[in-house]
């Protein structure tokens, strides 16, 4: 949990009503906090961020980052490191070809004449 010790967290519904009452139906941050239950300084702070970022302000996830994704199986782990190593290969290979072309390096459009 993100935050100081003691610190309550509020769902994303509670703030976005929060947030709607106080935009659409003009109702005091006091009145909007007894309403709902909140601390102080928290309505002010919502709709801040509401104008700022919109409802995505909401869904960003605060905090440290969290933890690591579960592995997946051996099979699968090995699978996948495979086709990236492919892709990988491709891509290295298409650089190269792009890069010769540049330098007109590889190419046979030389012919005798040119060359006296």
């Amino acid at each position: 949990m993100a935050g100081k010790k003691g610190m309550k967290h509020y769902p994303v519904a509670v703030k976005l009503e929060a947030v709607r009452l106080i935009l659409e139906e003009g109702l005091t941050k006091k009145e909007i906090r007894e309403r709902l239950g909140l601390t102080k300084g928290r309505v002010r702070i919502w709709v801040r961020q509401y104008r700022q970022e919109g409802a995505a302000a909401f869904a960003k996830k605060r905090g440290g980052p969290g933890r690591r994704p579960k592995r997946e199986n051996k099979d699968a782990y090995i699978a996948r490191l495979e086709m990236e190593n492919e892709l990988l290969k491709k891509f290295q290979a298409e650089l190269r070809r792009e890069e010769l072309g540049r330098r007109n390096i590889g190419s046979s459009t030389s012919t005798e004449s040119d060359i006296q």
